[in-house]
């Protein structure tokens, strides 16, 4: 169940980030972000039992954070929620307009027997990687032509009208803004498995297409050529911010582990998820940076979302974006509930004060996701700057100082549990301020 719920779109950016820290430090941050975020998710959990003389088993980690710090830590655990779930839900409406022009690409192209090759570079062969962003500048000799037969005009105004950018992201509007309004949508819940059928069949995918591209890998240390990256880059915190958020569960994970029956295994049972979830994670990143075929094409080309450098007539990526594309679609009102739950709760005392109220919240939310797809499509910078934002709260100062101020209560504090933690802080700060200085 936590594998299933913190396993989310992160993945899908997961080797950009290592491509951005280098292939050995990606590696090793994501082992040590792992276990840090472990370290600070079991802090969430034994929270509770910090608390004396307090009935504290309905409390969620807000309750706690209240309880330590007042309204402040009541307004400012919202606020923070607040950026995880609506940062969730911009990278949703991203992806979902990558996903849907793709798709609908795709479907065009086929039922008007185009044959479409992308004018970028790219590899040659049975399965083609593709440069969208052409940024190693090492095109291939033979460039990619478009050859497609029947009405110019009919094609032209298919992609004037079917742009990622332009117009797809506001075709989404019809579909989702109506869901959003649903008192109550328990009934996309029951597809939370697409979700795990999403995951393996992108482990599937990432497999297949690395045994017909096989490995390309040189390691260079310190020093970058056209095709090869070092393996130790300055550009490492946009992997951390990254991983903030593709290891972020910690402001529901006591709800939950609430469903364990034996509550005796909880800290087992987080851990083996953080296990599995580390070396999903692992594996679709290694796997996908190893295999990109460098050269022809530099290891640069790889995008923030890896399904991009497959060409959109590739069955297999088609596939995928369908399964993505249907999850998402049921995930997005789930988290625009818990956005209204949360924040109108606190305003009004009620959940659905109005339709006005709740058509006003999701209009907000809506448009953010609108204006993101439209302007700055980049899921991999606002993955990493929400989930380093986010993160600095409830993984790492939250956590950290509510540990802290509890053992300084009971009279248990010592100095290395004191510089252990308050290093940990200056962690989760540091990461945060490093995403918008590179």
């Amino acid at each position: 169940m936590i594998w299933n719920t913190m396993m989310g779109t992160s993945i899908l950016s997961i080797p950009w980030g290592i491509k951005q820290a280098g292939f050995t430090l990606g590696i090793i941050l994501i082992l040590l972000m792992g276990i840090l975020t472990l370290y600070c998710c079991y802090r969430v959990v034994k929270s509770r039992k910090t608390i004396p003389l307090i009935d504290t088993s309905n409390w969620e980690f807000p309750d706690v954070c209240k309880y330590y710090f007042g309204s402040f830590g009541q307004w400012s655990s919202l606020l923070f929620s607040m950026v995880s779930l609506v940062g969730a839900m911009v990278v949703y409406w991203v992806l979902m307009s990558n996903f849907l022009f793709n798709t609908g690409k795709f479907i065009y192209n086929f039922v008007h027997d185009i044959n479409v090759t992308d004018i970028v570079p790219g590899t040659n062969g049975s399965t083609k990687v593709i440069c969208p962003s052409a940024s190693s500048g090492h095109p291939p000799q033979n460039m990619s032509v478009m050859f497609f037969s029947g009405n110019d005009t009919g094609f032209e105004l298919f992609e004037e009208w079917w742009s990622k950018s332009r117009t797809v992201p506001f075709y989404l509007i019809a579909l989702l803004l109506p869901l959003l309004n649903l008192k109550s949508p328990s009934f996309f819940a029951k597809f939370n498995v697409l979700g795990t059928v999403s995951v393996v069949y992108l482990v599937f995918l990432v497999t297949v297409k690395a045994a017909h591209l096989g490995i390309h890998l040189e390691f260079n240390w310190f020093t970058e050529d056209d095709f090869y990256l070092p393996e130790f880059r300055i550009l490492f915190p946009q992997l951390t911010g990254v991983l903030t958020l593709a290891f972020f569960i910690h402001n529901c994970v006591i709800t939950l582990l609430q469903n364990n029956r034996n509550q005796e295994n909880n800290v087992r049972d987080l851990s083996v998820a953080y296990f599995l979830v580390g070396l999903t994670y692992l594996y679709v990143g290694v796997i996908i940076f190893a295999s990109f075929p460098s050269p022809p094409l530099s290891k640069e080309c790889i995008e923030q979302n890896f399904l991009d450098n497959f060409p959109s007539d590739d069955i297999m990526s088609f596939v995928a974006r369908i399964f993505l594309l249907f999850q998402m679609m049921t995930v997005y009102p789930l988290l625009g509930y818990l956005a209204r739950v949360q924040l109108l709760r606190q305003f009004f005392g009620n959940a659905y004060p109005s339709v006005f109220h709740v058509l006003t919240l999701n209009v907000a939310i809506v448009g953010a996701g609108v204006a993101m797809a439209r302007y700055y499509p980049n899921i991999g910078g606002i993955i990493r700057y929400s989930g380093a934002t986010c993160g600095l709260a409830f993984v790492f100062v939250y956590p950290s100082l509510i540990y802290v101020i509890s053992l300084h209560r009971a009279g248990q504090l010592t100095w290395p549990a004191l510089i252990t933690h308050i290093f940990i802080i200056l962690l989760g700060l540091a990461n945060l301020i490093a995403q918008f200085l590179l």
